[in-house]
């Protein structure tokens, strides 16, 4: 592998045809340094300096720093707390230049809630920046520079894809606040999924050093491409113990050219869901081993039904990608530009065959329909949608579900006091199944007058309650 490291002033010189992979010959292919790639990529790693206004309780200010929440967990959360009062917030991350005029890419909680960015490069230049756009399911923001028309130093967006265990990386950012730092190691494992970090889970881990300030700085390859955004890492004391973790840059292209686009991510729809193959599920599949996603449920008129995927169907791949869980599927799909098409490897009944999806939109069907609820009811105050596959995707929620939502509760009403949520889903009142709004509606009119105890059915952090209200 450390042969990959001569190739690299083999780059300055001349083209290199084919990328070959071996273990070092000598001594000295074993010493030639990281240096050329450093100088010509460092440039484009910046420091994210943030500031907002927040309440705070009189404990040290070190407790509310996102970055200590981040990595320290709830560990300060027992600590003495007294009156609130507001202060201004000062956090830093990293940022990664992908365009000359200055559109920067960093994670989305680097510069969550922060009401002034300023971006400094290696050469300690200075800019304002705004937000073009922020997604916080897969921790991505993209933020432009006010450049005055000055052409800054870029990187280039390489194909995560193409990497392999065990190929060199460098981490690029600014630990601590220390100043740019820059750290080695390999790819140490690909298509990480259930971290828990973000929606889209489905990370490159590495072993070079990655700690708080590093988030959202470059993670290059030997080629000197950006191969992946350094997001977090896993550490029980705050510091880095070898696990780190960034989001590939096949998906960080996918929310760039969404932003660049529309000014938002709009991610295409499968319409349907699924479930990991389980061993026993690969015995009664006949499979050699556990591989893939079994398809339950197919929304009616989605795409997945209009390219013939049916209930039963293990996806094995699309195009050419293994998928083997829902999240490696959602990540794969995220990736895609609306108008894309994809080709899906199914396994149907013991035979191979394939499928082509075109990646749309998810659509808003039923509509909306925003309404506020009134009247004697325990319901009184709350705001209720309509949920639909576009609405479910802003929200973050399972695209297939459907029903009704509260989307916001005013504050004092009978459903405020009465414990409701925002996000809580609507399933029954009284032993009335609601499945619209319109449902909703006629039932609360039917029971207008009513005096007796209420039964309200709703689903909370995915399992169904059923409350009881007296009347």
């Amino acid at each position: 592998m450390f042969l990959r490291v001569c190739l690299v002033a083999l780059l300055f010189a001349t083209p290199v045809r084919a990328e070959i992979k071996s273990v070092p010959s000598s001594q000295a292919e074993v010493q030639l340094s990281y240096a050329p790639l450093v100088k010509k990529t460092a440039p484009a790693v910046v420091n994210v300096f943030t500031s907002k206004t927040v309440r705070t309780r009189n404990i040290s200010p070190l407790f509310n720093d996102p970055f200590f929440r981040r990595f320290f967990g709830d560990a300060f959360r027992g600590a003495p707390q007294g009156g609130q009062k507001k202060r201004v917030q000062n956090s830093l991350g990293s940022g990664v230049i992908v365009s000359a005029d200055g559109v920067v890419i960093t994670n989305h909680h680097v510069i969550d809630g922060a009401d002034d960015i300023k971006v400094v490069l290696h050469d300690r230049r200075e800019f304002e920046a705004k937000v073009l756009g922020s997604d916080e399911r897969t921790d991505i923001a993209i933020l432009k520079l006010d450049t005055g028309g000055v052409s800054l130093p870029t990187l280039t967006l390489g194909d995560s894809d193409g990497l392999e265990v065990g190929d060199i990386v460098l981490a690029i950012g600014n630990p601590f606040g220390v100043g740019q730092t820059v750290t080695s190691g390999i790819v140490s494992a690909l298509a990480r999924t259930h971290v828990g970090i973000t929606d889209y889970s489905f990370f490159i881990q590495t072993d070079a050093a990655i700690n708080p300030g590093n988030s959202g700085g470059a993670l290059i390859d030997m080629n000197g491409k950006l191969v992946g955004i350094n997001s977090a890492i896993y550490s029980k004391g705050g510091g880095s113990n070898g696990i780190g973790f960034a989001i590939p840059a096949n998906m960080v292209r996918s929310v760039l050219s969404g932003v660049s686009k529309t000014g938002k991510v709009v991610r295409p729809w499968f319409g349907a869901s699924g479930q990991t193959v389980t061993q026993d599920l690969a015995a009664n599949f006949n499979l050699a081993r556990p591989t893939g996603v079994l398809i339950g449920e197919v929304y009616k008129g989605g795409p997945a039904d209009l390219a013939g995927i049916r209930s039963g169907d293990i996806i094995l791949s699309m195009d050419g990608h293994e998928v083997n869980d829902p999240q490696a599927l959602r990540f794969r799909l995220a990736t895609l530009a609306l108008g894309d098409e994809a080709i899906f490897d199914v396994l149907r009944r013991g035979v191979e065959t394939q499928v082509k999806i075109k990646a749309i939109a998810p659509p808003e069907d039923p509509p909306r329909r925003e309404t506020r609820v009134n009247g004697y009811n325990p319901l009184d105050g709350a705001v209720v949608v309509n949920m639909s596959p576009a609405y479910n995707d802003e929200m973050g929620w399972d695209t297939m579900a459907l029903g009704v939502a509260i989307e916001k509760i005013r504050r004092g009403s009978a459903a405020n006091r009465l414990g409701f949520h925002p996000g809580d889903r609507l399933v029954g009142v009284n032993g009335n199944e609601i499945k619209t709004v319109t449902d909703l509606k006629r039932v609360l009119d039917k029971f207008s007058n009513y005096k007796g105890d209420w039964l309200i059915g709703i689903v909370r952090n995915g399992k169904r309650q059923e409350l009881r209200f007296r009347g």
